[in-house]
């Protein structure tokens, strides 16, 4: 008994079944009509039977444990409002949660955490982030006016959070789906013809210290929006460092942390891969293969202040890099003046129309 092979060629454009010409002597897709040789769709199908998913696998064996002269001197508390958990020098007794600003005293000595590998020590004191408050604000046309002059800084911390640093060596093969496309016309018609193209892209890349933050407290966007950090200013961490801050005790652990350091690795590559593909008229992502190799995690601290502000009863929070001075925020809109300079907007736009109409009609 002989077993046949049945092999079937989907078109790349439309996805149909496609056959063979024998009057074009190519393959022809008999449903967008599509014409292809077959030695470049056979190309494609070996593509396609190549694809594997992505393979990102880590070893993660970040920080150290505390020695007992290091763990004696470091209070920690766990804010009984939120539940945020904060660790501080042994002279800090009390003080506000910064993330709730529930008032707390420290109690209880800090254990079964890892000691950081690195900190990024403060440049900026406090001041600097007040004067970054108020450079935040100038500028926004839409802001209450009575913002600026109302709204207090009810609380600013300084504050050590905590982030995984990873390393590794990305190998990726992406390919795409791109099209040129070229018109004209005669007197009777306006012809367009479109040309398919599969583009393929590999290399490696290295990154190191993708970071990923690694406190629940702290909201993903908002760390990675004041990124980035210098990490050449890091140093091996010494209790000193803490002396006047806080630093927030992680409570996502780097195993937990993967995903996003595989999202965060897989779009960087993925945005680098496409900017190589050029003069097409569109380009789209059809496989993108990514595998990681050597890689490992590390424990740092990077310095962050937190300032919550009041106004109409609202609290509205900001954080600003603490080595580079980056500052975010939301802030509120004044809905009247948003009103006020859309319908200013919509008259303008009225008027051109108007007057393009006008010169329309002289002609």
């Amino acid at each position: 008994m002989v077993i046949l092979e049945l092999l079937e060629f989907k078109c790349p454009s439309c996805g149909g079944a496609v056959g063979f010409d024998s009057r074009l002597q190519k393959v022809k897709c008999p449903y967008c009509d599509t014409e292809f040789e077959m030695e470049t769709l056979k190309a494609y199908d070996e593509a396609l039977k190549s694809d594997r998913p992505d393979e990102m696998k880590w070893e993660t064996q970040a920080g150290s444990q505390w020695d007992e002269s290091e763990a004696s001197k470091i209070n920690a508390y766990i804010c009984k409002s939120c539940g945020g958990e904060i660790v501080a020098d042994e002279n800090t007794a009390a003080t506000n949660c910064p993330f709730c600003n529930n008032p707390v005293v420290m109690t209880g000595r800090l254990s079964g955490v890892l000691r950081p590998d690195y900190v990024i020590p403060f440049k900026l004191d406090k001041k600097a982030a007040k004067e970054g408050l108020k450079k935040h604000l100038q500028g926004k046309k839409l802001l209450p006016k009575i913002f600026k002059d109302e709204n207090r800084i009810e609380e600013i911390k300084g504050i050590y959070v905590p982030f995984w640093l990873f390393d590794a060596d990305a190998y990726a093969n992406i390919r795409y789906k791109a099209t040129k496309v070229r018109t004209w016309s005669d007197n009777d018609y306006i012809y367009t013809q479109t040309s398919y193209y599969s583009v393929w892209r590999g290399g490696s890349l290295t990154f190191e210290r993708v970071p990923v933050d690694g406190s629940t407290k702290m909201p993903d966007d908002l760390m990675e929006s004041i990124e980035p950090y210098d990490f050449s200013e890091a140093v091996d961490f010494q209790t000193a460092y803490l002396a006047g801050y806080l630093a927030d005790k992680y409570d996502v652990k780097a195993d937990e942390s993967i995903s996003r350091a595989n999202e965060r690795i897989k779009r960087s590559t993925e945005e680098l891969f496409a900017s190589t593909v050029t003069g097409y008229a569109t380009v789209t992502t059809e496989s993108s293969n990514i595998h990681l190799q050597n890689g490992t995690a590390k424990y740092a601290l990077y310095p962050v202040w937190l300032l919550n502000t009041i106004w109409n009863n609202e609290r509205y929070t900001f954080a600003m890099n603490g080595q580079t001075g980056k500052f975010v925020g939301d802030l509120p809109m004044d809905k009247a003046a948003y009103w006020k300079w859309l319908g200013g907007l919509t008259a303008a736009v009225g008027a051109v129309a108007y007057l393009i109409l006008f010169l329309l009609n002289l002609l």
